[in-house]
């Protein structure tokens, strides 16, 4: 959510942000929307003025038996004036909070320009891809040789976009789950948390699930929504607060299934596990104070390229172009890792710094220290990374000539002592 006085202050300066975005502008039509708004309300304030002064006349004037007909004839009038420019402002109210809660965010200066991924940049590269002295072949089809990858009774159990693991593919995707969540909370200062996978209309708003992706989220018949990414709950835990200069940051993780409807994703990826309806990832989250969320991102994104730095995974850091970064982002780092079996590079992390545009939308402050000034806190979120993912790149990374697959040894305490997967 933006700041109206931000675009009151200078509305140019707003939309020649929209335009980094390739969107039209907008801030003449807001500001004219406030301005008829703070009218309204400075008109209702000079009658509610003029109202007061008549109740006490009306009051004084029957203390000493006066005829105040006239008088009360006119607060009434006012009265009902009054009624219908409450409605007005109310109205206008929210007409300007639907039109800010559907422009995306300010983008931050560095962002590179460019309409799409096509103008992404790539920051670093670790680590190369191996010539596996073979043809490599893709996940799916490592799985279904192994026996332990079905597509097909997924899909008679739950239609296209889902799978079923089995035996050690099945645990080897919890080994994965595990080994990041215990990395996050040892080593990198995240607090676990167990959240529900079912939020409300305010929880999806607060991080700008809605009214954008409304239609790429699954809802229930009871109004609540499975989550596309923990980061809503855990972000949304300090909705409405205030909290103590303190207490920041904040850093919290927790592994859980995510559910996404792939609406604008027809006919990509359709082969394998990329693309699911269901997977599960490890997310990372940060509420921090306004000066440190810059390198809160860049400290994020560290803890996840470790992940893949621990299974030796080759990868990237690219640093989205404003075209192709998320509604919600001031700037997204995605690390990408390398897919022998599509020779191609994939994402694998997003890590993105909202600044205070989640906070503004779901109210999270902090009181500063000398216990006076209140701001909104910055937010930051980060893949940690996608469970489903980091399993495709592990077997397309580690596969053998005969199809099976070596267990990277960081995820040994997790595995039972299984160094290798292949077929029974």
């Amino acid at each position: 959510m933006h700041d109206i006085r931000t675009i009151r202050a200078d509305g140019a300066a707003f939309d020649a942000a929209l335009a980094r975005r390739f969107l039209p502008p907008a801030a003449d039509d807001i500001i004219a929307r406030d301005t008829t708004r703070r009218a309204v309300q400075t008109a209702l304030q000079d009658r509610q003025a003029r109202r007061n002064a008549l109740s006490r006349q009306i009051g004084e004037g029957k203390r000493k038996g006066a005829d105040t007909a006239a008088l009360e004839a006119e607060a009434t009038a006012l009265g009902n004036e009054m009624a219908a420019m409450e409605q007005q402002a109310a109205a206008l109210d929210a007409e300007i909070r639907t039109t800010l809660a559907a422009i995306p965010n300010i983008l931050d200066p560095d962002v590179p320009d460019g309409r799409d991924e096509s103008a992404n940049v790539v920051l670093k590269q670790v680590g190369e891809p191996r010539d596996l002295g073979f043809q490599p072949r893709q996940h799916f089809e490592l799985g279904e040789a192994l026996g332990m990858m079905d597509f097909e009774t997924a899909a008679k159990i739950a239609g296209a976009r889902f799978t079923i693991l089995r035996g050690k593919l099945a645990r080897l995707e919890r080994a994965l789950g595990q080994f990041m969540l215990d990395l996050h909370t040892t080593r990198h200062d995240y607090e676990e948390v167990a959240v529900p996978t079912l939020v409300n209309d305010a929880a999806m708003f607060g991080t700008n699930q809605l009214p954008k992706f409304a239609e790429d989220s699954f809802r229930t018949t009871d109004g609540r929504w499975l989550i596309a990414t923990s980061e809503i709950p855990l972000t949304n835990t300090v909705a409405g607060e205030i909290l103590a200069e303190k207490q920041l940051p904040i850093r919290v993780t927790a592994l859980t299934d995510c559910f996404r409807s792939e609406a604008g994703s027809a006919g990509r990826d359709t082969r394998g596990m990329l693309r699911q309806h269901q997977f599960r990832k490890v997310e990372l989250v940060s509420i921090v104070h306004p000066d440190h969320s810059v390198a809160e991102q860049e400290r994020m994104t560290g803890c996840a390229e470790r992940v893949l730095e621990l299974l030796g995974l080759p990868y990237r850091r690219v640093v989205l172009a404003a075209g192709d970064t998320g509604f919600g982002a001031a700037r997204t780092f995605d690390l990408e890792v390398w897919l022998p079996g599509q020779q191609a590079w994939r994402e694998i992390s997003s890590c993105s710094n909202t600044r205070d545009f989640q906070a503004r939308r779901m109210n999270a402050r902090f009181r500063a220290a000398d216990g006076k000034a209140v701001a909104h806190v910055h937010t930051l979120n980060g893949s940690g990374v996608a469970v489903g993912r980091a399993l495709i790149a592990v077997m397309e990374n580690h596969q053998q000539a005969d199809g099976a697959i070596l267990v990277p040894p960081v995820l040994a305490p997790w595995m039972g002592g299984i160094e290798r997967i292949e077929a029974q």
